[in-house]
């Protein structure tokens, strides 16, 4: 089910040599890096609405930890202009700093500290802190609140990464591979906390690599390749997904059949008439945001 939110859901990128939005939590206009002679970001212009989880996708190597990086304030760029929040990360003080929560792909799992200790000392570097045991119930910790990081199962501590993340009240939380190797069932108890701290006005900027992640999640989704951003739009219209035909598939004389239609009712209709009633093995589907986003990065890299 995709997320629905009163973010704008406008498909569209920024134009190029459009200015900087001074109303996005982030904006981006030909951003460059290189890496000696490799260039990892080529010109990357991108505007994250206030508000929204946006999901920037990507194969291994498109420049996505590049770019969240630089938003970050943890890398300098070498072209381009990057405002988060309205500052340029690459001069971003404390009190700047103090509006983004960051939860990377390891955390403090393996801490000898208490999760109520963990969080107390987070929180100390905070102007306007939550409350330590609030932020333990938001994320369904209250009862390991005096276990030490280092025993909680990979799910709690996934939990505890963010706990640490948004301890700070965040504006902004950067989210990188939150649920890898979660098993199904923690990762839909983690959906349902990202959608609670989106349903508290915290934007969210999320990389991942499962799909099906981005389309349950983000309001909007981007796709880099080749350090460019290849498209930019609500996931169920990335790649022309909600123009495409649909194909309906079903089994007739023992044969299995299919037919790409802009129609499927209409279809559906006419081989229900033709059979009297059910139509075997039926099935009409569009394609995936699987198949739109491995078409979208072959093309790139032909």
């Amino acid at each position: 089910m995709t997320s629905t939110s009163a973010a704008p859901t406008s498909a569209a990128a920024p134009q190029a040599g459009a200015p900087l939005d001074p109303d996005a939590a982030i904006s981006v206009r030909g951003l460059v890096k290189r890496y000696g002679a490799a260039t990892a970001v080529d010109g990357l212009d991108l505007d994250i609405r206030r508000g929204e989880i946006f999901a920037l996708l990507g194969p291994n190597g498109a420049g996505k930890t590049t770019t969240v990086e630089i938003c970050e304030g943890f890398r300098d760029r070498d072209g381009g202009e990057v405002r988060v929040l309205g500052t340029d990360p690459a001069s971003g003080g404390r009190r700047w700093k103090a509006q983004l929560g960051i939860v990377l792909q390891s955390g403090a799992g393996d801490s000898q500290l208490t999760c109520r200790e963990l969080l107390r000392a987070q929180a100390s570097y905070f102007p306007d802190p939550r409350d330590p045991d609030e932020v333990l119930e938001l994320v369904g910790l209250t009862e390991k609140a005096g276990s030490r990081g280092r025993s909680l199962s990979g799910g709690q501590r996934r939990r505890l990464d963010v706990a640490l993340g948004i301890v700070g009240r965040p504006t902004l939380l950067f989210l990188d591979e939150p649920t890898t190797g979660f098993d199904p069932e923690a990762r839909r108890q983690f959906w349902s906390l990202i959608r609670s701290l989106r349903d508290l006005g915290t934007t969210m900027l999320l990389t991942t690599h499962y799909l099906d992640e981005a389309e349950a999640l983000a309001d909007r989704v981007g796709v880099i390749a080749r350090g460019r951003l290849a498209e930019v739009a609500v996931p169920s219209e990335l790649g022309g997904r909600g123009r495409a035909p649909a194909v309906v598939t079903w089994t007739e004389d023992g044969v299995r059949r299919s037919e790409a239609t802009g129609a499927p009712t209409a279809l559906v209709r006419d081989l229900a008439a033709r059979f009297g009633g059910e139509v075997p093995d039926l099935a009409v589907a569009r394609p995936t945001l699987e198949d739109v986003y491995l078409q979208m990065i072959g093309e790139e890299r032909a």
